[in-house]
Formats: structure tokens, sequence, C-alpha cells
């Protein structure tokens, strides 16, 4: 079946919008890699930067070789790990009540989790909770005040919806107790949403930086992304004692993004591992109100 003139023109401009979004999208962390690759003369010239004209690594060297910067990767991935257990623990715990027909008042609850969306407690209160609790300098104070979430409680709600009652009163006539359902039935069939919140929590953890910088004081325990905070503000940083021979080696431009990709490259590797389960997560978990 032939297509239109109207319907090729369409596909032509969809597809040109597209590419160019694309690359609008791409090319800053292209130019980023580019950069981080680059000798100090080519990082120096003007235009596009799309390929090393000779590619180096001295400036991947020279960021990996700061003893900070291990500090902060372990504590960057202790605070994911522990985020991302606490946070599943959490939402699938109070999702799964909810999501049963016979819990008392489950819709008053579900109209509070909503509406507890459309307030903030606000930054001055929220430190001071957090500082009466004793949890500053601590990584209790960046895993714990985002840990629930109203909108990941409904998307994984409406996923355990979804799972045929059928189910789960085979299991119950079998003997198996709320327990049991939730741990052996429910989990491993919604093992596409868990995964999605886990990458969401991941991701959110991972590139966090505010919330580090406010309660924690103690410079062993500074984040990943505090210390690209502080290379990108504070270039010179990562160089302090250098030579004019190490400055034709590399320059603060190419140290920044060459900490820059040190930082981003671990998470942007997780992605295509749970890339089958992020569509079918999402569309699952939002089809039911």
């Amino acid at each position: 079946m032939k297509q239109a003139k109207s319907e090729i023109a369409f596909d032509i401009v969809n597809t040109l919008l597209l590419c160019a979004l694309g690359f609008m999208t791409l090319y800053p962390f292209l130019y980023e890699l580019t950069i981080s690759l680059s000798t100090p003369a080519d990082a120096a010239k003007q235009g596009l930067h799309l390929l090393p004209l000779h590619p180096t690594f001295d400036a991947y060297r020279k960021v990996l070789q700061h003893p900070e910067l291990g500090t902060a990767y372990l504590n960057t991935i202790l605070r994911t790990v522990l985020g991302v257990g606490i946070v599943l623990l959490l939402t699938s715990t109070v999702a799964y009540p909810l999501s049963r027909r016979t819990f008392p008042h489950r819709k008053i609850v579900t109209f509070l989790f909503i509406f507890s969306m459309l307030f903030s407690g606000g930054l001055i209160p929220t430190y001071l909770l957090i500082q009466q609790l004793h949890l500053v300098d601590t990584i209790w104070a960046l895993v714990l005040p985002g840990s629930v979430s109203a909108f990941r409680i409904i998307i994984m709600r409406n996923f355990f919806e979804g799972v045929p009652s059928e189910v789960i009163e085979s299991a119950k006539m079998d003997g198996a107790g709320e327990r049991t359902v939730f741990l052996r039935i429910m989990l491993p069939l919604s093992l596409p949403v868990v995964v999605v919140i886990a990458l969401w929590s991941a991701v959110g953890h991972w590139n966090a930086w505010f919330d580090a910088l406010i309660y924690i004081n103690d410079p062993a325990k500074q984040v990943l992304q505090l210390f690209l905070r502080r290379t990108v503000l504070e270039g010179a940083s990562l160089m302090p004692n250098e030579t004019m021979t190490d400055l034709t080696v590399y320059t603060p431009e190419t140290l920044k993004a060459a900490t820059t990709m040190v930082v981003c490259l671990p998470i942007l590797f997780v992605y295509p591992f749970v890339q089958r389960y992020f569509v079918k997560g999402i569309n699952l978990g939002s089809v039911k109100g």
C-alpha cells in the first residue's frame, strides 16, 4: 500500500526532528568524552569536538590517582546500595497491603499518600529534623529522608493489582499465608516494576549531591558528586603543584571532562542490563487507578 505524499513528508520531517533531538542529547556527552581524551592543544581549539584528534589517557590517569576519588566512590556505592535496598523494602511492603481489596481503609490511606505529594516540609524544617535525630554526618541522612515516595508506592501498588487474584487464591488454598504470597509470588511476578523502581532510586542516589552538601561535614564521608562539583568549580584543585611541563599533558578543562566521565560512566553501564524491564514496568504499573 502506497503512502500519501503528506504521510511521506510527515515521516521525513519527523525523522529529521528526531535525529536533531538525538544529536542535541548526545553531543554534550560526546563533547565531554572527546575533551577528556584530547591533548591540551586539541582541547583549546574552537569549534565542534566530535572525536579526539590525538587520543590520550593522561587526564584519566591524573584523576584516578587522586586520593579522594576512591573514598568518594566507596561512599557513593554504599549510599546507592543501601538506599536502593531500603527503598525496595519500604515501597513493596507498603504497596502490597494497599493492593489488597480486603485491607481496611484502603482508599483513605491511598488518598493520604497521594495528598502528601502536593506538599513538602521545606529545607529548614527537614534539616532541623535530621539534626534532632542525630543523623547529621551519617549515611542515614542521605538514604532515609527520601526512602518513601508516594509516586513509587502507587506505581508498585498498581502493578500488584494487575496480578490475577486467582493466583493468590490458589496459593492460599495450598496453605500459604500473606508473607509467603508476598515473598514467593508477588515479588517474583513483579520483577519488571521492582527493577524500574530500583533503577530510579539508584540513579537518584548516584547523582544526588545537595543533601550531602548540607548534611555531610566530614571530608572522609563525601560522595562522588561532591567530588565532581568541587572539581568543576575548582578545576585547579586537581593540579595544585603542577609544572609547566604538566600543563602540556593535561589542563583543568581536560581534568574536569575526565572527572565527569569517571563519575557518569558506571551508572550508564547499568542501564542496558535493565532496559528490557523498563518499558514493561512503567506500562503495567500505570494503567490502573
